[in-house]
Parts: structure tokens; C-alpha cells; sequence
């Protein structure tokens, strides 16, 4: 519209002088020898091609205008859109670890019990036959062995479905378990825990957040790594009062690494990545080849969840 408002004042303008200093007589006279070209029409061509221009601008702009505006409801409605899958992407993680929660104490409670029966009626059994029966005895000792390593793949399936000790415990209890469960499977590779801040007073939601991002990265360590050396860090920015609050969790090795881009292709890491942006953080992942994998993430914490000075 700018452009427009001044091309209409040049014109404008340009008449206005050329009315006031008679500009087409004095042109008529300085031109009579060159009558042919016809110079003196010259203003009226040009406060036609002001006109003309003033349109144009004024067109244009209109247009601009339009496309502006469709742009920012286009703006909106997607901004609106990936709120909704943010919301629904956590509304699916809580949903998961409840059904998770869940089945888990199921399997504790239900199938946890009757084996445990099970198996105290084969000790009985098998201490009963011992010298009587042989064979029987045979067979309830393999009964034995059996629920004991049913119990095993049990305990190890409820663990995945829930960590251990993270309702009771806490975030910081859970995962000193988790690392202590990981030394026997990772001989020879030192695991070291590092937590600062209070990490006690966290959604359920940003709690299993961290623990998955942890079990999920010392997996891969284990499966790819080669590692001799990890580190796994968690600190609470930002405490004392602070409105902007914030978690950072790290697992860094210094093992094989990979190409760079490569590593965001597992499922695995996929996985956690739609996890952390249901929680509106951000996931990041360095690495290169020969020079170890390390995995990063900042999750927000919401502001009914921060802690009074």
C-alpha cells in the first residue's frame, strides 16, 4: 500500500508543478521544431502510467495481503496439529507404560504366586521321593529346575515391563538398580552413574522418560558399542525456584561410534526420539567413527511439577 500512496503522490505532485509553472506551453514553445514527436502529450502519458502503477501496486499488495494471510492460517493449523500429535504421542506413552504397569503386576501377583506353589510342591515331592522313588524324585527336581527358570525369565520380563524399584524408590534408586544389573552383562566395561538435583518430585511420565532412554542406550552399548568405558549422567537444571527448568541425561561411550546419521535409523532410538518429543525435549546424537556414541536429551519440566525455592 506504501508503494502505491507514493506513487500516486509523485504523480500527483508531478501535475501539480507542471499546472503551476505551465510546463506544456513552455514545452510547446521549446518544442515546435520537433511537433512530430508529439513531446507535449508527455504529461498526460506519464500521469496516465502514475495511474496505472498506483493500480498495479495497489493490486499486488492486495494480493500479497491474501497470501500472508492464508499462510498464517496454514501456520496455525499446523502448529495446531503437531500440539495434537505431541498431546496424543504422550497420551500414547502414558497409556503404554500403564498398561505396562499393569501386566507386569499381574505377572508378579498371578503368575508369580501359582509358581511359586508349583514349585513347593515339587521340593516337597522331591524330598519326600528321594530314597523311596527315584524316579519321581528324577522328575520333581526337573520340576525344580524348571520354575526356577521360569521364575528367572519371569523376573527379567517384569523388569522390562517396569523397572524395579521405580514407584517405590524413585528415579535415582531405579536406575542405580539398572546399572548394577548391567555390570555382570558388560564384563570388563566401566559403568559410572552421575545424578545431580533433585530428581524425586518428576512426572511419572518424564520418570519412565529417563529410565527407557537410559535402559535403551546401555543397550545398544552392550549390543554395538565395544566399549570400555561409560558414562551415565542426569542433572536438574535450573532448581531453586526457577521458572525454566529442564532435565539432562547423557550416555556417552568410548567405543566403536558410527558414521554420522547412521545412528538415528534404529527402531531403538527412534523409539526414544518420539518419546522425548511427546515431552516436548529435544534428542541429540554425536558420534563418529573411532570416536565413541554419545546420546543427549533435554526434557522441559512442567511448570506444576517445579520445586518452591
Amino acid at each position: 500500500m506504501r508503494d502505491a500512496v507514493l506513487v500516486a503522490a509523485v504523480t500527483i505532485a508531478t501535475w501539480v508543478l507542471c499546472a503551476l509553472f505551465n510546463v506544456t506551453e513552455m514545452l510547446r514553445r521549446l518544442n515546435a521544431p520537433y511537433e512530430r514527436y508529439q513531446l507535449d502529450e508527455l504529461p498526460t502519458v506519464l500521469l496516465v502510467l502514475g495511474l496505472g502503477l498506483s493500480w498495479f501496486a495497489a493490486r499486488r499488495y492486495g494480493e500479497a495481503r491474501r497470501e500472508i494471510g492464508r499462510r498464517k492460517s496454514a501456520e496455525a493449523q499446523l502448529a495446531a496439529a503437531l500440539a495434537d500429535n505431541r498431546r496424543l504421542a504422550q497420551q500414547y506413552v502414558e497409556l503404554q507404560e500403564t498398561e505396562r504397569k499393569a501386566l507386569a503386576r499381574e505377572l508378579h501377583d498371578e503368575l508369580g504366586q501359582y509358581l511359586n506353589v508349583i514349585k513347593l510342591d515339587a521340593v516337597g515331592i522331591r524330598d519326600d521321593t528321594q530314597a523311596l522313588q527315584p524316579a519321581t524324585h528324577r522328575r520333581a527336581r526337573t520340576i525344580v529346575e524348571n520354575c526356577n527358570h521360569i521364575h528367572g525369565a519371569l523376573a527379567t520380563l517384569i523388569r522390562e515391563l517396569r523397572p524395579t524399584g521405580l514407584d517405590e524408590l524413585g528415579l535415582a534408586a531405579a536406575l542405580e538398580h539398572c546399572i548394577e544389573t548391567w555390570r555382570p552383562r558388560m564384563p570388563g566395561v566401566s559403568l559410572r552413574l552421575s545424578i545431580a538435583g533433585d530428581l524425586g518430585a518428576l512426572p511419572e511420565g518424564i520418570t519412565v522418560t529417563l529410565y527407557r532412554l537410559v535402559q535403551e542406550a546401555l543397550t545398544n552399548v552392550a549390543k554395538h558399542a565395544a566399549a570400555r568405558h561409560v558414562v551415565v549422567r542426569l542433572e536438574r537444571i535450573g532448581e531453586g525456584g526457577a521458572d525454566d527448568q529442564w532435565i539432562d541425561v547423557a550416555v556417552a561411550d568410548d567405543g566403536v561410534g558410527t558414521t554420522p546419521g547412521l545412528p538415528t535409523r534404529g527402531l531403538g532410538l527412534m523409539g526414544m526420539r518420539e518419546r522425548v518429543r511427546a515431552l516436548q525435549g529435544k534428542l541429540v546424537f554425536k558420534s563418529s567413527r573411532g570416536q565413541g556414541f554419545e546420546l543427549s536429551a533435554q526434557i522441559p519440566v512442567p511448570p506444576d511439577a517445579v520445586l518452591s525455592p
